[in-house]
């Protein structure tokens, strides 16, 4: 049974990002037994003077592949976690969504798009989970992160939304591997232009200082670019830069 959860306003300026929350999260989950994990994504939503948030205003979520009777138990556990866990001054969130039985899927990724484009309420974010029967509740502060939790469940249910947390290849910039090679030593699955064509397994491509995947159609994908010579042929591939993979 798949499950989603993400967490949402969990820092401030002098703790550790909600990511690592996440992360501390995921690993519990594993360590008790209480199912498997997958990667985490970051979801950016809407910045505003009108939202509170520490820097970016994202939420962090991760798929779990459930073993049976341990739903309650994740969301008492992350429950607690988050009243332990949460800074001072954070406005925590906490949302776990088991997928085939979200009763309005649409629903749910129209909302976490809107959360990407506009201001949103925590009663919005209440009845909307109330509406596709999620869980969603609050754990400190005004508990504005419902809002980002709700919504990064559907942005990452969308399937095209957000970057992964990490880094690929860490030490091994300028480095050239095949695209085989790169799908054969990491979790991700295709390697792709930003046009939406992928690579063949053979395509070879310059590793850049900080690589990045993304969420796009579902899968968890390299995004690369072309680099010219000086007459505007195509000498190599190379990995998207940073600022460009911060759109996603």
């Amino acid at each position: 049974m798949k499950a989603l959860i993400c967490i949402d306003d969990t820092d401030n300026h002098n703790t550790v990002g909600t990511g690592e929350l996440a992360l501390e999260f995921s690993k519990k989950i594993v360590k008790n037994c209480w199912g498997s994990t997958d990667a985490i994504s970051r979801h950016q939503l809407f910045v505003h003077p009108d939202i509170p948030y520490t820097s970016h205003n994202s939420s962090m979520c991760f798929g779990v592949e459930l073993i049976d009777g341990c739903l309650e138990k994740i969301i008492d556990y992350g429950q607690k976690f988050l009243l332990k866990k949460s800074a001072a001054g954070s406005d925590p969130g906490l949302c776990v969504a088991v997928v085939d039985r979200i009763k309005n899927p649409q629903q749910l990724i129209d909302y976490g798009k809107k959360a990407k484009e506009t201001v949103l309420t925590k009663q919005e974010a209440y009845t909307t989970a109330k509406e596709i029967g999620i869980h969603l509740s609050e754990h400190g502060g005004t508990g504005g992160g419902v809002i980002g939790a709700l919504a990064g469940i559907g942005l990452r249910l969308s399937g095209n939304d957000g970057r992964f947390k990490g880094k690929y290849f860490v030490g091994r910039e300028a480095e050239v591997l095949t695209v085989q090679e790169i799908i054969s030593q990491t979790n991700i699955q295709e390697v792709r232009e930003q046009n939406g064509k992928p690579l063949e397994g053979s395509d070879e491509v310059e590793i850049g200082k900080k690589v990045k995947s993304v969420l796009l159609d579902g899968k968890i994908i390299l995004l690369v670019e072309p680099e010219y010579d000086t007459h505007g042929n195509k000498t190599s591939w190379l990995t998207l830069h940073r600022e460009k993979i911060q759109k996603y």
